[in-house]
């Protein structure tokens, strides 16, 4: 993705965020452009979005898909927003590049790749949740929407926590989020590695 369309996407999306007109909104987008690289961040290693600007794109892919569904009605539009936005701000100042050498067409060729180094391991939607917290008030259902976002590719119920079964049941959000968040992984967005 060129610098243009990333500083469209960057603007889109910090407009989108202003129009929650949250308490703490701003020092939350202060915080992404100021201290973070969510704008310029892959949103994977080498699988959807796994380009500059990747985790920005899926972001607001999110946000369209969420509001796609037919139960989105019934949620005020900044509510979408918030979840949608913001559920992975956990991946900023995660990935960096490093030269490796890998296999093409049977010859080793070297090749920037992005690695994952997570300096504070809370924990995939946890620690969404957690940034999120520290500018902008959540109600409870947007709380355990980021939470439970991965769904079933969360670590935690993989583990056999039953919190994921509990938060879907009580929060219809929490479903709709994960389901947003896997169309636009697996449907909407080009999983081919950029680099």
């Amino acid at each position: 993705m060129d610098k243009e369309t990333r500083k469209k996407l960057a603007d889109d999306f910090v407009e989108l965020l202003r129009t929650t007109n949250r308490d703490g909104i701003e020092e939350l987008i202060s915080y992404l452009q100021e201290k973070t690289d969510f704008f310029d961040a892959p949103a994977s290693t080498k699988y959807h979005g796994a380009f500059a600007g990747g985790l920005l794109m899926h972001s607001i892919n999110v946000c369209a898909e969420l509001n796609l569904d037919p139960n989105s009605k019934l949620y005020p539009p900044e509510t979408l927003i918030i979840v949608a936005l913001l559920h992975d701000i956990c991946k900023a100042n995660c990935y960096h590049t490093e030269k490796r050498n890998v296999k093409e067409n049977g010859a080793w060729v070297e090749k920037q790749i992005y690695v994952f180094e997570d300096e504070l391991p809370l924990g995939h939607g946890e620690k969404s949740l957690y940034i999120a917290s520290k500018f902008i008030k959540l109600s409870d259902e947007e709380a355990a929407a980021i939470r439970w976002h991965m769904g079933a590719f969360d670590c935690a119920f993989q583990g056999g926590d039953r919190g994921l079964n509990a938060a879907y049941e009580r929060y219809p959000l929490a479903v709709m989020l994960h389901m947003a968040d896997m169309r636009a992984t697996y449907l909407i967005e080009d999983r081919v590695h950029v680099n």
